[in-house]
């Protein structure tokens, strides 16, 4: 039994039950005990989004994430997301605006130019040192709150996965969702 306390209760995890579902995704059920004794449920919800890139750019797939937490019936939780990338990485950012999209791939593209005299890995061109010198600035893994059915994002923000090579790449992004029923 594990004890997580909580400002004025503690919760006890009481047991993991597998749950079989016809998706590609697994769920683990987790019972808890409320302040009140009611019974509070959590799913652990997970899949793969496949995105391909067609070069270095934002690419945003808020929708996709959308999508994935409508059909697991995600009312009120947790979303991670992870890429297991080094030339690639996932920012939130503004998506009303295309201009606001334009500036931050040249503030990337002026921050870490290419053809530094200075780099010594450069063995997959001269846009190797610098992707992984962006993706180091910028994020591997985000965690958004969902609140009544859909991610806590404001008003004007989106998901990004950034890529930062030049050429086209399929990235794979992990996703994980917390749903406490």
């Amino acid at each position: 039994m594990i004890r997580l306390k909580k400002p004025s209760f503690y919760i006890e995890v009481k047991r993991i039950i597998p749950i079989e579902t016809p998706f590609s995704f697994t769920s683990r059920s987790t019972r808890l005990k409320g302040p009140d004794q009611s019974i509070i449920t959590m799913k652990w919800n997970k899949d793969t989004l496949h995105i391909t890139s067609q070069g270095k750019g934002l690419y945003p797939f808020t929708r996709d994430v959308e999508i994935l937490i409508s059909k697991w019936g995600v009312k009120e939780g947790m979303c991670f997301l992870y890429i297991p990338h080094t030339s690639a990485s996932l920012v939130v950012s503004e998506n009303y605006d295309p201009t606001a999209k334009i500036d931050l791939e040249e503030f990337m593209e002026r921050l870490v130019p290419e053809n530094q005299p200075w780099f010594h890995h450069t063995f997959e061109g001269s846009d190797d040192s610098p992707s992984h010198m962006r993706a180091m600035l910028t994020h591997t893994s985000l965690s958004i709150p969902i609140d009544e059915n859909k991610l806590s994002l404001g008003t004007w923000q989106g998901i990004y996965l950034f890529e930062h090579r030049a050429s086209s790449h399929q990235r794979k992004v992990l996703i994980r969702c917390l749903n406490t029923e």
